[in-house]
């Protein structure tokens, strides 16, 4: 699923393909990703312009003329492509099109995830819950302790947790965890002071380094695009499981916690 990179790096690209550009037509092909019917749909997108395009999370909100919001959740394999024209076209099933005049923006894969129209205020009611982005300004050091203090859960489950801080999903809690020394296993309660502090800036680097080398995502935004998907090799530990350890040479371990899979360096990561 993409997490804060992935959607970061697809902010910045919607940004610069379709911020400030009207929407000629919309197609769609599967009417369960929308939350409207499919004709009223096209008749609210078709000539509206996208004023900027917002993040918030694992979420992209687009802005438009008439103050209504698009909201996009990739959920499990969602993808976007932008092509220039008629044959630059994904080879994979697309459930929402939308035309522009020079191009294309094509939502793939929205089996789980959504493209739905709302209000200001929907999309607040909708969002009212998700905790605040690991970058915002009010995370300070002592902010980010407070969140996790206290919780009785493991650390793995904290960082994935959208109420405790939005964006962060499997894999880059692991890559945190592992950047910060600190088992993904280990229980909150047991983490001290000098952790919470090496955690905390584990995950604005990992983050921040995942997003400026495009994410993990396997299809490029477009078909010059030589910045998506660039993470997808570097990752630490995980989807590595077996493999050496970058730092020690240990084999990482794969296991699962709370039908998740986990992976870590048994020797870089101590149990306590």
């Amino acid at each position: 699923m993409p997490e804060w990179p992935e959607m970061e790096t697809y902010r910045a690209m919607l940004t610069k393909h379709v911020a400030g550009k009207s929407i000629r037509s919309v197609e769609i092909a599967r009417e369960k990703s929308v939350n409207v019917d499919a004709e009223q749909f096209k008749r609210e997108l078709e000539g509206r312009t996208i004023w900027f395009i917002e993040r918030r999370g694992k979420y992209i909100l687009f802005h438009l003329d008439n103050g209504k919001r698009l909201l996009l959740h990739l959920m499990l394999g969602g993808l976007l492509y932008y092509g220039s024209d008629e044959q630059d076209r994904p080879d994979r099933t697309v459930q929402v099109t939308l035309t522009f005049e020079q191009g294309h923006l094509y939502f793939i894969g929205l089996r789980l995830g959504f493209l739905h129209y709302l209000s200001v205020k929907e999309v607040e009611a909708r969002l009212a819950e998700l905790g605040p982005d690991p970058f915002d300004k009010r995370v300070t050091l002592e902010n980010f302790k407070a969140r996790l203090q206290g919780k009785r859960s493991a650390l793995k489950n904290a960082l994935v947790d959208q109420h405790v801080l939005s964006g962060i999903g499997n894999c880059y809690a692991d890559e945190i965890a592992f950047t910060a020394g600190i088992r993904p296993d280990r229980k909150l309660t047991t983490l001290d002071e000098t952790e919470l502090e090496r955690l905390y800036h584990a995950m604005h680097k990992v983050l921040r380094d995942a997003a400026d080398k495009g994410g993990y995502m396997e299809l490029p935004f477009t078909r010059d695009d030589e910045l998506t998907g660039g993470y997808n090799s570097q990752c630490l530990v995980y989807d590595r499981g077996g493999e050496p350890c970058v730092q020690c040479g240990t084999a990482i371990v794969k296991t699962e916690m709370s039908s998740r899979k986990v992976f870590y360096c048994p020797n870089c990561q101590k149990e306590s």
